[in-house]
């Protein structure tokens, strides 16, 4: 269920790069959350199921949509529209195993050993010498919106899979949309009024991918493996995605993926399967 999502997943970052060929950044994260809401709210209704959760879980739910409604299509359109390529953003955001295996540890309240950290540091230099020698000698504003999507993920990730434990995954993911909807679908139509848009075949068949499948259905089998299998153990599976965004990247923008791109995307995936190996002693308690 987990490499499902993934598979999902790894097909975002081109997708979006296709749909900004046509819409504003903005339009695009916010409007595929509006587009992907009404098919949460529609499958919700056909499930007989209420359109809002417990009040119990708001805050929960809360940090879903400022993660992954919000915070990841932003941030990463928003990088993308700055001048990243496809290529570069998986090796950046390739820690994301990592990041969410450390936000799944930290909420379980476990004890992680010093190897741990130690790989989540030698996994932050390996980024940051790439994104260094890559560009202008220093991290440049389409490095640090490529940090914050990574950030945001993380914690929808998190606390999705934690929800998901009580509620099936379809669901999770489907109270997030609808609760975000009363603020993406009216940007949304404000967007569309007044930001210039091209709607080519490839833009939009962008913007349905990233509405319909990195915002809605990929995230009903990632959260159901999530917790099946536990967040950080499932959270493996996310070692493949920085490989599959650049083959995705090649085969459908063309772009090149040189030495040092490969070279960095190794190194991250070393040290996320260093850290993923690492985080099995368990707090007082837990």
């Amino acid at each position: 269920m987990a490499g499902l999502g993934v598979l999902s997943f790894s097909g975002t970052l081109p997708a979006t790069a296709f749909a900004l060929r046509g819409f504003d950044p903005y339009l695009a994260a916010i409007g595929r959350a509006a587009v992907a809401a009404v098919a949460a709210a529609l499958c919700l209704r056909a499930a007989g199921a209420p359109l809002l959760p417990p009040r119990a879980h708001l805050r929960a739910y809360a940090l879903i949509v400022l993660g992954v409604v919000v915070g990841f299509p932003l941030f990463s359109g928003l990088a993308l529209a700055a001048g990243a390529s496809t290529a570069h953003s998986a090796v950046v955001t390739g820690l994301l195993p990592a990041a969410t295996a450390a936000f799944a540890v930290l909420r379980a309240g476990e004890r992680p050993r010093p190897l741990f950290w130690a790989a989540c540091a030698a996994g932050a230099l390996s980024i940051t010498v790439f994104t260094l020698t890559r560009g202008t000698g220093r991290l440049v504003g389409a490095d640090v919106l490529l940090v914050l999507a990574l950030l945001s993920a993380a914690v929808g990730y998190t606390e999705g899979g934690r929800l998901a434990r009580e509620t099936p995954g379809w669901r999770v993911i489907s109270y997030a949309l609808v609760l975000a909807a009363p603020l993406t679908v009216p940007a949304t139509a404000v967007l569309v009024l007044t930001t210039p848009t091209t709607p080519s075949p490839d833009a939009l068949a962008g913007f349905a991918y990233v509405a319909l499948v990195s915002m809605f259905l990929g995230f009903i089998p990632w959260y159901a493996g999530l917790a099946m299998g536990g967040i950080a153990r499932a959270g493996q599976i996310q070692l493949a995605q920085p490989l599959l965004n650049l083959v995705w990247a090649w085969l459908l923008l063309h772009e090149e993926i040189g030495a040092g791109t490969i070279a960095a995307a190794v190194a991250v995936l070393v040290c996320v399967a260093v850290t993923q190996g690492s985080r099995e002693r368990r707090g007082v308690g837990t």
